[in-house]
């Protein structure tokens, strides 16, 4: 098998872990510059909002273990391929020098143990920063089960780890990957936590001390393979969040594409929509003080299907509402639907010199559609209808609510 057919298999395995943001295309080169069709570079996004480009792979799709909901799992019938360190390291270095890719997201399936596939993984790293000097981004695997001298090592060469737990509950894991447990999914997690501390620490008093997964680490969940309601992964998310110090937690909806009686039938359709509420969800643990507790609670563990996780909130807690503001804190502006962080930072910023009219919150870049029914601007209610009404959840489902809101500034005289 050439190396060529080996990179279209195991770019084409790696699809499945969306632990980096990757987005792919299928548009061919019809005889003009470029191609956005090259197997296994997909995109991901910096904190300063900079799209790069990643070559996404297995290093092999072959693996010990048989977990019901994997497409590489021990048992399934597929082409199997692996690549070797050194055919990993040359194909990085030509995309990079080709300008394709600007780093490396490298994952695997477990051959003979976890150990001896993180050496492998280790010795991709290691040619790559030392005999290449390759400086640009690597993103790879921690793999339960791993001994921490392994994991330590391979923390020094290597920007990101992820250690997928993928199934959100104990239960899950027993049920669909036996092989797996969560003390061993949350132990290299707990490892990588402390060095990282210890190695920022290092960093305040010995400023050449040597860095340790720089970029930290994240993990992915699988949505809709088991039985968990929305609340418990929101739940999971917030803990992992506080003890593993996370940097991103990554939603998967899960694909069938094994036939189980365990899992999902085969023309099941992916949850996207639940996948995308859970972002929305994690977006406001981490950006708006919210608390998993508050998003989802006991009485409704579900996300709405037509509404938002905050629109959600606010019609479940209209009695905080609307808040003035000209006079509300940066905490409480952050919880009105249709208002986000930068926006709340700018009017908190603007209110230092003077009121704001209703004209200036608009051009705040805030969306008005939503957020007219949960605040006044100088006593001025702007909703049209009241906060009990039983009318405020369709109105802010509708379509019409955009040509509404551009028609009542057009007649809004108020300074």
């Amino acid at each position: 098998m050439d190396i060529g057919e080996k990179l279209d298999i195991l770019a084409d395995a790696a699809k499945y872990d969306v632990s980096c943001s990757s987005s792919g295309s299928s548009r061919a080169n019809a005889g003009g510059l470029g191609n956005g069709h090259k197997s296994g570079i997909c995109h991901t996004w910096t904190a300063d909002g900079r799209c790069v480009s990643l070559l996404k792979i297995l290093m092999t799709n072959s693996c010990i273990y048989d977990c019901e909901y994997c497409v590489n799992r021990r048992s399934h019938d597929t082409k199997r391929a692996m690549l070797t360190p050194e055919e990993i390291v040359t194909l990085t270095i030509e995309f990079y020098k080709r300008n394709y890719i600007e780093g490396l997201f490298l994952s695997s399936g477990i051959i003979r143990s976890p150990d001896y596939t993180t050496e492998l993984l280790i010795q991709v790293a290691r040619l790559l920063r030392e005999r290449e000097h390759f400086n640009g981004y690597i993103h790879m695997k921690g793999i339960p089960g791993t001994d921490q001298a392994l994991l330590n090592e391979l923390g020094r060469y290597v920007d990101r780890v992820s250690v997928n737990i993928e199934l959100p509950s104990e239960k899950s894991l027993r049920l669909l990957a036996p092989q797996k447990t969560r003390n061993a999914i949350l132990a290299p997690m707990k490892f990588f936590k402390e060095s990282i501390e210890v190695h920022k620490e290092e960093k305040k008093h010995f400023k050449k001390a040597p860095s340790f997964v720089p970029a930290g680490q994240t993990t992915q969940l699988i949505v809709g393979a088991s039985g968990e309601s929305d609340r418990q992964i929101l739940l999971l998310t917030q803990g992992l969040y506080r003890k593993a110090a996370l940097k991103r937690v990554y939603y998967s909806a899960y694909v069938p594409v094994v036939e189980n009686t365990l899992l999902p039938s085969l023309d099941t359709k992916p949850p996207l929509l639940r996948e995308h509420r859970l972002y929305q969800a994690d977006w406001l643990l981490r950006f708006y003080h919210f608390q998993a507790e508050e998003i989802l609670t006991p009485e409704e563990p579900d996300f709405d299907e037509e509404l938002d996780p905050k629109c959600t909130w606010a019609l479940r807690h209209r009695e905080l509402f609307p808040v003035e503001i000209n006079r509300a804190s940066y905490e409480m502006i952050l919880r009105v639907p249709g208002i986000g962080v930068k926006s709340a930072l700018r009017i908190v910023k603007l209110r230092r010199y003077g009121n704001l009219s209703f004209e200036d919150v608009r051009r705040v870049g805030i969306v008005m559609k939503r957020a007219r029914y949960f605040m006044t601007v100088n006593g001025r209610y702007y909703g049209g209808i009241s906060l009990d009404s039983q009318q405020l959840r369709s109105r802010l489902i509708s379509r019409t609510a955009v040509r509404e809101v551009r028609e009542m500034s057009l007649f809004d005289t108020q300074s």
